[in-house]
């Protein structure tokens, strides 16, 4: 699993870093959330920084694992020759001339574990990067859903707004006949100038959306968009069971990968304290130079003592606490985020039944109930109320319908960030 994810984590980024870029200049974003999706890979600042840094660690590896760099010296003995000459420091004029080659080796199986650590860190780096693009594509997608929930609310609130005033055209010509008050043209007028202050403040909150989502992709707040067209379709319901998604949760998770790697680096790290228990080696070679000529050779041997057992002691029991404090986190961030995937199914099936519900029933329903309302108060069989109570039948059930779209992509979108991965 970890290896699968390592390559699939390495490709997405890479993609993301370097793909990107030509889709995102191809137009104004704003008609779907994938052209959202495209410009903020790009262009995303804090994304853009998170992948930079699991480059950065990936850096890290090679020279984890790298032996140190060894050390030459040289010791110039005897410079006065027993004080018959001055001193000198030409290594054929002085006694002899030592020259050492040394190399520190740790002990077996540090380097493979130091370097085994770095790439888990680096994995947890990757898995980071990959977590804040998924949070960042599921604010991105959350708030386009907003932005075409207000759009629709725009577009019903303008046709409510124009009904009001075929209403108004059908009271005044009643009135005229004196068939009905006055009052039925002023509630008309009145429903007219809700409606006018009604899109006033959707115009606001659009605002207000456009500047979030121009700032996730790092353009001007104000800059232009495209009006949202449609909505991504849902998948099957037969996609999305929580005994089919459990299973990808755990594996492509990026925060459960993340804290899977965190893990095992903190089991390689107690094991890496434990082994210091034994020294570490320092050898060397040192060839003697008496005039010009090299005629002696020595070979060292060097060991650290590991006599301070005390401190060593404390650095394994903190050692044990970490790995401790490392599982308990992977734990708990396994049982949020299956617990998060019930909670959005749960919350994406309502959605889901809500507008069937709407669209088949409540919706016709209402429908048919204006239509008899306008007939029968054209005929003088029902008052001015019952039209207007009729027509706000209409867009309540419009609204619910909107709405219960807007909230399925809501949740899939937290269902997608919880996957690590589009469905």
């Amino acid at each position: 699993m970890k290896t699968t994810f390592r390559r699939a984590a390495i490709a997405t980024l890479l993609a993301m870093g370097f793909s990107a870029g030509a889709m995102a200049r191809e137009a104004i974003p704003g008609a779907s959330v994938e052209s959202f999706l495209s410009v903020a890979k790009e262009q995303n600042p804090e994304f853009a920084s998170m992948r930079q840094e699991a480059q950065a660690a990936g850096e890290r590896i090679a020279p984890a694992g790298a032996l140190p760099d060894p050390k030459f010296r040289v010791e110039l003995m005897d410079i006065t020759k027993m004080g018959e000459q001055d001193p000198t420091i030409l290594p054929g004029n002085v006694g002899s001339t030592r020259y050492t080659f040394m190399q520190d080796i740790p002990w077996l199986g540090k380097r493979d574990l130091k370097r085994e650590i770095a790439a888990l860190e680096a994995d947890a780096a990757k898995g980071r990067a990959l977590g804040t693009w998924s949070e960042l594509a599921s604010r991105i997608k959350a708030n386009f859903a907003q932005f075409y929930y207000l759009h629709q609310s725009e577009r019903l609130t303008q046709e409510i707004l124009d009904l009001m005033k075929r209403l108004e055209q059908v009271a005044q010509a009643r009135y005229a006949s004196g068939l009905v008050p006055q009052q039925d043209v002023v509630r008309a007028q009145v429903e007219q100038s809700n409606m006018r202050n009604e899109l006033i403040a959707l115009k606001n909150e659009q605002r207000m959306v456009q500047a979030r989502l121009n700032t996730l992709i790092a353009r001007p707040a104000n800059a232009p968009l495209e009006s949202p067209q449609s909505l991504r379709p849902l998948p099957a319901a037969s996609q999305i069971e929580f005994s089919l998604l459990e299973s990808r949760v755990r594996e492509n998770n990026p925060l459960i990968f993340a804290q899977n790697s965190q893990f095992k680096a903190a089991q390689n790290t107690r094991e890496l304290v434990y082994k210091n228990r034994y020294p570490d080696l320092t050898v060397g070679i040192t060839p003697v130079q008496y005039g010009n000529a090299i005629k002696e050779w020595s070979l060292m041997v060097e060991l650290n003592i590991p006599l301070q057992q005390s401190s060593r002691r404390s650095q394994e029991r903190e050692a044990e606490a970490m790995l401790s404090a490392a599982e308990t986190r992977k734990k708990v961030v396994a049982n949020q985020v299956l617990s998060e995937l019930a909670e959005n199914l749960s919350a994406l099936d309502a959605a889901r039944q809500t507008e069937v519900t709407t669209t088949a029933s409540l919706l016709p329903l209402a429908e048919l109930s204006s239509k008899s309302a306008m007939a029968s108060y054209e005929t003088g069989k029902v008052d001015f109320t019952t039209l207007l109570d009729a027509q706000k039948q209409i867009r309540l059930a419009k609204q619910i319908q909107i709405k219960a779209q807007v909230e399925a992509q809501l949740r899939l979108a937290e269902i997608e960030k919880l996957l690590g991965e589009e469905l």
